[in-house]
């Protein structure tokens, strides 16, 4: 239970678009309470720059033991790997790599993760993941994987292996809804593609969601593969597809988009549909750039995700934060795209008004769930001088400077590790696991 008053005393905070010196910032009830000068008192936390936490719109949490799986390969030969792996996931490995992601994602200023699972017909995977959760202390949006048109190809479709029928999908993601109630955790539907679902399929999955008020995570175009086979399948691309439909709406969360011609952000944009930008899983897998300054200027809402450790391969949001303003750079010429204001609020709350998460614009913000992260640049020299922190965040930031970590006003990451988890005995289960 998160403390009745917390106080970060004398802080250098991020706050109404701009930083702060010498701030007291006081959290009541797992809120953020006030922001006033500093009082001169100390602290549960003191000193140290303070941002909010790091929302990682899209991953896969059990890819955290897939690691360098299917390097160099094209997209669709990388997924019948991923999928092999995830069918024999069990229980114990799930709970292992949930655990291990989610420390890997708070020790880089991360407080909430978007999971994205695939279809999986084992309730007892579903329940270990839950608590490799709840052991973290993480806040997520779990969603719970859905599809209803198989096909061993992964073409048109999804693995056999890993289906179930949607009416005991549904009652279990109900199921799950139970048991997650006053944690930090909330429920999601997540969808592998368009290919996945058949209209009748769209038809079900929108009126359940729609009815508890669910966010539907999707991949959107990653690469071409989405409208070739819409298209040989349907006469349709794929966000026609899905439109013609119903299944584009304002809880939808379109993954990827790298693909997604001016007409697809058109419709996009009209219905409320936000996207998630996964820079560095699109790079490795030689997928292209999404065109994020274009979603910005016409009215798209964009967050930043990491994607699963099999594509990207690590956990981490400040490499994701530093990659994805880089890229637009290069690949626009300039020098001025994306800096650290606007890679914040990508970063803390571009998607949240889909995924049903508080609203976080311009830092750290009165009247949001207390999920903050402390930056000390003293914990690493290669930070040093700091002319100016946001800079410095985003050009040289790592998890080595992420000193605290709150979530819902409790300290999860304190000095840089977890206070929950027993991080040795972690690294000897993920060493032994390469051993075998």
């Amino acid at each position: 239970m998160p403390l009745d008053v917390t106080t970060f005393a004398d802080v250098t905070v991020f706050t109404g678009g701009r930083w702060r010196e010498h701030r007291d910032v006081t959290v009541r009830d797992g809120v953020v309470d006030r922001i006033e000068e500093s009082a001169g008192r100390g602290g549960e936390v003191t000193g140290g720059f303070l941002i909010p936490g790091f929302v990682n719109t899209h991953t896969h949490l059990q890819q955290s033991l897939m690691r360098g799986i299917a390097e160099c390969t094209p997209l669709l030969e990388w997924l019948l790997a991923v999928g092999t792996e995830s069918v024999a996931i069990t229980p114990d490995r799930a709970y292992l790599a949930t655990v291990a992601a989610c420390l890997e994602s708070l020790r880089s200023g991360t407080t909430t993760v978007v999971e994205h699972m695939w279809p999986h017909p084992s309730t007892e995977v579903h329940e270990a993941v839950l608590r490799g959760l709840r052991d973290t202390g993480i806040r997520a949006v779990l969603g719970r994987g859905v599809a209803d048109r198989p096909d061993p190809s992964r073409k048109w479709g999804f693995e056999p292996r890993l289906m179930q029928p949607l009416d005991e999908v549904t009652a279990h993601i109900d199921e799950l809804r139970a048991q997650v109630v006053g944690t930090p955790v909330s429920l999601a539907l997540a969808v592998p593609n368009p290919r996945s679902l058949t209209p009748d399929g769209m038809a079900t999955l929108r009126q359940f969601a729609q009815e508890r008020s669910l966010p539907v995570s999707i991949h959107l175009l990653e690469t071409t593969t989405d409208d070739d086979m819409c298209r040989a399948h349907t006469g349709m691309g794929a966000v026609e597809y899905l439109d013609s439909h119903g299944f584009l709406w304002d809880r939808v969360l379109a993954v990827h988009g790298v693909q997604l011609s001016p007409t697809d952000r058109a419709v996009l944009c009209e219905r409320g549909v936000a996207v998630s930008h996964n820079p560095l899983s699109n790079m490795r897998l030689g997928s292209g750039v999404a065109p994020v300054p274009a979603m910005l200027a016409e009215g798209l809402s964009v967050g930043l995700g990491v994607d699963g450790a099999a594509s990207n391969d690590t956990q981490d949001m400040l490499e994701s934060l530093r990659i994805a303003a880089y890229l637009q750079r290069a690949v626009h010429q300039r020098a001025d795209l994306l800096g650290f204001p606007q890679m914040l609020d990508m970063a803390c709350g571009g998607a949240n008004a889909v995924l049903g998460l508080a609203e976080v614009t311009g830092g750290v913000t009165i009247g949001a769930p207390a999920d903050l992260t402390v930056v000390r640049f003293d914990r690493d020299y290669a930070t040093l001088p700091v002319r100016d922190p946001g800079a410095s965040i985003l050009t040289t930031g790592s998890r080595s400077v992420v000193d605290t970590v709150v979530v819902g006003g409790v300290v999860v990451i304190a000095d840089g590790h977890s206070t929950r988890v027993d991080e040795a005995a972690l690294t000897n289960q993920l060493g032994a696991l390469g051993r075998r």
